[in-house]
């Protein structure tokens, strides 16, 4: 069994706004010396100090970017925004962070007739690193919510991926944003390979419509959710095992 390797400490070096409600957290220092390579899309878990435990506090993040000496982690602003928006906000160049992982790379089926890519702000760097590696000739769609119109990121996309923007300043609370975009598509010919990453309702409420409405079969499909309205990453990953299981 291969055992996971221990948590390695990373350096601030460089903060940075994408858009009004992204900010982009850029970390290395002696931590990528050993770090994989090739490793955008990925996750890791950040480790925050709790000050009653002896446990640190974990929250999830998609590796944006990679270069031989750096990562970058791109964070969504949130007004009450958990631990992690928070550090993301506060911390400064110089600073240190633990960090965990990385787990491995959910991506699109290069070899799919085509694709389709969903999500929230929150699946945004996933779904751009998706987009930066997938054949040049791929064919298909992109449907992103964000937060404003100023949140639209310039992306480097296949040309034969259409990119549609949906705007949603209440995400979660308005859930049936992405549905809405999903269910009004019209659907290719041939094999797809579905991306889906949003809020955990948004998430079964999409998985519910491909499976059922659009008949996508799990092996097409890679779909989760990354966080849950009203929850943190502690309920919402329980929510998540329940959810799984119930739809094993």
């Amino acid at each position: 069994m291969n055992r996971r390797p221990p948590p390695r400490t990373f350096t601030v070096l460089d903060k940075t706004e994408i858009t009004p409600n992204m900010l982009r957290v850029t970390l290395g220092g002696a931590a990528m010396a050993d770090f994989p390579a090739d490793q955008p899309s990925a996750y890791v878990k950040l480790r925050f100090a709790q000050a009653h435990s002896d446990r640190p506090l974990l929250r999830t993040y998609t590796i944006r970017a990679q270069r031989d000496d750096s990562v970058d982690i791109d964070f969504v602003r949130h007004g009450d925004g958990g631990p992690a928006a928070r550090w993301a906000e506060d911390v400064q160049p110089g600073e240190t962070i633990d960090i965990g992982g990385p787990g491995p790379k959910k991506l699109v089926d290069p070899a799919a007739d085509w694709g389709l890519l969903i999500g929230d702000m929150t699946a945004l760097p996933a779904i751009s690193v998706n987009l930066e590696t997938l054949p040049r000739d791929t064919r298909g769609h992109a449907i992103i919510e964000v937060l404003d119109e100023d949140d639209i990121q310039p992306l480097d996309a296949p040309e034969g991926i259409d990119i549609r923007w949906v705007i949603n300043p209440h995400p979660g609370e308005r859930g049936n944003t992405l549905y809405d975009a999903v269910r009004e598509l019209a659907w290719q010919p041939g094999e797809p390979s579905v991306w889906c990453a949003c809020e955990f309702s948004g998430m079964r409420r999409l998985r519910a419509h491909l499976h059922d409405e659009r008949g996508v079969t799990r092996q097409q499909l890679y779909i989760s959710s990354y966080w849950q309205r009203g929850s943190n990453e502690d309920a919402h990953k329980q929510n998540k095992r329940a959810d799984a299981a119930q739809n094993a």
